[in-house]
């Protein structure tokens, strides 16, 4: 009798182990892994785990710019209601490349630059020029373009030259742009002074304060001067350029899983001619 109770208590212990192991949750799994590697349905997960990007992004599947689209033609609005312009279009074959959707988020210049400091976009693309300032609170891509920044006046001016700056009473500029921070810098720094400027929302803005006397000359990029002169009879360009700058993407500090595959799919675009047909797209050879 003893021998027999014994070996029913043996059964009822061995039938109890084997319920629990069978039952055991999902939140204890990992304690059960060694008995479980044998299960096909196991072998394929760390091929699954290997095809998540290694980056994230502000809003899953998404790729948010922020940008100001009064830019011509690197960003501007369509008369639909859309965005075109090189950035628009190398963002969104960045995009594709990466697998999400472009979403263009449009404001101020400056607001463009805070939203993707403060993580509300990913990227910010406005022809943004990389300098020290902006490096201590942003991170860059390589970069993807040059940028010249020139001198619109009126064709009767007496400015012919960019040293005549020196001489105008009012040098109009996009707020928060380079063009803005060169010219209103000290005079020992090579600017002009703070009181000797104007800041504007867009670059349409200030080149309507010249073209109504406001101001005596603008300063800003070639492409949108070219696009604004031709909208405005009575404007020229100086023939010497302000200054020469290289545009990149903007990214919030540390962010370098998003700006290594931006970068890599940048790399992607320029090898099969992608970025070129976009870029010649808007900018005819002169």
């Amino acid at each position: 009798m003893k021998k027999m109770l014994t070996l029913l208590l043996t059964l009822a212990m061995a039938l109890s182990l084997a319920a629990c192991g069978g039952d055991q949750p999902a939140d204890n799994a990992g304690t059960s892994a060694p008995a479980d590697t044998s299960a096909p349905a196991d072998t394929s997960a760390p091929a699954d785990t290997g095809d998540a990007p290694a980056f994230t992004t502000v809003e899953e599947g998404k790729l948010h710019m922020s940008t100001n689209a009064a830019f011509p033609p690197y960003e501007m609005t369509t008369d639909a209601g859309g965005f075109e312009g090189i950035d628009v279009e190398v963002a969104g074959a960045i995009a594709e490349k990466l697998g999400l959707e472009l979403v263009v988020d449009d404001m101020g210049f400056d607001a463009a630059l805070t939203a993707v400091q403060t993580g509300q976009s990913d990227i910010a693309m406005a022809g943004i020029t990389v300098n020290e300032e902006r490096q201590q609170v942003m991170d860059f891509s390589d970069s993807y373009a040059t940028g010249v920044q020139v001198v619109i006046v009126k064709e009767d001016s007496p400015i012919a030259t960019v040293d005549d700056l020196a001489n105008a009473q009012m040098i109009g500029c996009q707020k928060a742009t380079t063009g803005y921070i060169y010219c209103s810098d000290t005079p020992e720094n090579g600017g002009y002074g703070e009181d000797h400027v104007t800041a504007f929302d867009t670059g349409a803005l200030a080149v309507m304060a010249l073209v109504n006397g406001q101001v005596d000359a603008v300063v800003i990029d070639n492409e949108p001067a070219k696009s604004f002169v031709a909208e405005n009879d009575g404007l020229k360009i100086l023939d010497t350029e302000f200054a020469v700058e290289d545009y990149a993407i903007g990214f919030a500090k540390g962010n370098t899983a998003l700006l290594d595959a931006v970068n890599a799919a940048m790399a992607e675009l320029k090898a099969d001619g992608t970025f070129q047909s976009i870029v010649d797209k808007y900018i005819t050879a002169e």
